[in-house]
């Protein structure tokens, strides 16, 4: 197998089909030309409510082997993916291809789906048991794909995956098919995930729990590539878009990692009048949003924008002045709904304004810095997000790698052991971020400065800061716990990870135990 360029082992091939690998992480130029929908029209006066999921699948042609797409806006509260599935298999429905934006543990019933044949393949990242089943070899026609939130919108977008029916949930639509996230009594924040699927696919139905008299407004899913609409009971909880506990961390550890990376963005001269940064939504990440926060208004500094996943961290900095805008992509609680809904300064975006790697132009490289997680590190800077060191496939992808490879300064937080576990190694599990766009790997011991940035290095020892070789600070893990176990792989490829630009930059095998 040929090696590619983050030195990974990847086939040419994967259930017949010939893979793309990695080059680097802008070593792909896209040619060609965009996809798109078929062309339709509609008469004055045809009605396009419909009175069950059933009636508009059989209305969409739903047939065998049929590629059905989803959103996530819901995350952990998601009913219709289920609901979907369900009546498909009811139909006598199989082999379908899934492609969500991502599967949460509340999707833990499409297991049965699977194994009955009604769905075969998956095209999304996978959290929670359907992780697990997968590591473990679970059966499907050929492993999954998985790829960030700008790689999906490019994969539609480019025509390398075609969607049948796409199935957009909404918190709010008019009989005309204009929908939206952000409004009703379920509102799950923004749903521009679909808006590409609305675009590219053959039929597009909308679903929803509320519906309003025409026109409602402003859409994010529009009238004019809606094929039919859908009332249902209940579309998803929105209690289930909460990540975590959304709290400040209580730790030491956690608090000290998320003070040492405020610190280094300061001390690398970012945190200025004008600056823009993301920050996520995990423990680590909140609390260092809370410190930015504090810094800024300790030192008179309003940034220009930030990026979300949006939690009442970011909109309380919105309310305070302390940044002129969020453009926001999902949202992680009620008061980032509640603020999409208030606040003008609060905008909606798509992945294809946010990361679209064929597109003249992406938010996330125009971020200053960026505040992102792993599950593990290694002495080339490789980040892996997809599994644990276990190789057991866990997590997606998100906005990882559209955010790294963006951002002028890219920060890793992560602490030096899980458990008793060292999170840096020789190599990750799974390269799911290339070194090449990692500049800060910030712990508990100390800040790792990628020898590819010795700008930051030389600022950094400037202002201070504990600035270790990761090389040190694997050193240091290991003192306290010894040498890092590694798990056995088999040779069955069980999941594919893309970067942004459609190539494959590494691949899960089957989990055997640990060495």
């Amino acid at each position: 197998m040929p090696i590619n360029a983050a030195g990974r082992d990847v086939p040419e091939t994967l259930a017949g089909k010939s893979l793309r690998t990695y080059q680097g992480a802008f070593g792909t130029v896209p040619n060609g030309h965009r996809a798109g929908g078929p062309r339709k029209t509609l008469r004055p006066g045809v009605v396009k409510l419909t009175p069950s999921l059933g009636e508009a699948l059989k209305n969409a042609g739903l047939a065998n082997g049929m590629t059905l797409s989803f959103h996530h806006a819901f995350r952990n509260g998601d009913l219709l993916v289920g609901q979907v599935v369900d009546t498909c298999a009811q139909m006598g429905i199989g082999e379908l291809r899934l492609v969500p934006t991502a599967l949460f543990p509340c999707h833990e019933q499409l297991l049965g789906h699977i194994q009955a044949g009604v769905v075969n393949r998956i095209e999304g990242s996978l959290n929670g048991p359907l992780g697990a089943y997968v590591s473990r070899g679970g059966g499907m026609a050929s492993p999954p794909i998985l790829r960030s939130h700008g790689g999906r919108w490019r994969a539609i977008a480019s025509g390398e995956v075609h969607i049948d029916i796409a199935c957009v949930a909404a918190s709010c639509a008019d009989p005309y098919g204009n929908a939206t996230g952000i409004q009703g009594p379920n509102a799950c924040g923004p749903i521009g995930f679909s808006a590409i699927d609305a675009r590219c696919a053959d039929h597009v139905v909308v679903v929803t729990d509320h519906l309003l008299p025409y026109p409602a407004l402003p859409p994010e899913i529009e009238q004019g590539f809606v094929d039919q609409v859908v009332v249902v009971d209940r579309v998803g909880d929105p209690a289930g878009i909460v990540t975590g506990t959304l709290r400040i961390p209580r730790s030491p550890t956690q608090l000290r990692i998320a003070q040492l990376a405020v610190d280094a963005v300061k001390g690398a001269g970012l945190v200025k009048d004008g600056m823009s940064f993301q920050a996520g939504a995990g423990g680590v990440s909140l609390a260092a949003t809370d410190f930015l926060a504090q810094e800024m208004a300790r030192s008179a500094v309003r940034g220009a924008f930030a990026i979300g996943g949006t939690t009442r961290f970011l909109v309380e900095m919105l309310r305070d002045g302390l940044i002129g805008a969020i453009l926001d992509g999902q949202a992680f609680d009620g008061e980032a709904v509640a603020s999409l809904r208030e606040n003008p300064q609060h905008y909606p975006i798509t992945p294809g304004f946010y990361a679209d790697y064929d597109a003249l132009g992406c938010a996330t490289y125009k971020l200053d810095f960026a505040f992102l997680g792993g599950t593990e590190v290694d002495l080339d800077f490789n980040v892996n997000v997809n599994t644990h060191s276990d190789g057991q496939l866990l997590h997606g992808i998100g906005g990882h790698q559209d955010v790294a490879a963006g951002a002028h300064v890219t920060v890793i937080t992560i602490p030096t052991l899980r458990g008793r576990i060292p999170t840096i190694r020789d190599r990750v599990t799974t390269v799911t971020t290339p070194g090449e766009v990692v500049d800060l790997i910030v712990t508990e011991q100390g800040v790792a400065v990628n020898p590819r940035r010795q700008d930051l290095a030389d600022d950094l020892r400037s202002a201070g800061l504990p600035v270790r070789s990761i090389e040190e600070l694997k050193a240091g893990a290991e003192r306290m716990v010894g040498k890092a176990k590694h798990p056995v792989f088999g040779d069955e490829i069980v999941a594919a990870i893309q970067w942004r630009d459609g190539t494959v930059i590494d691949v899960v095998r089957k989990t055997e135990g640990w060495s």
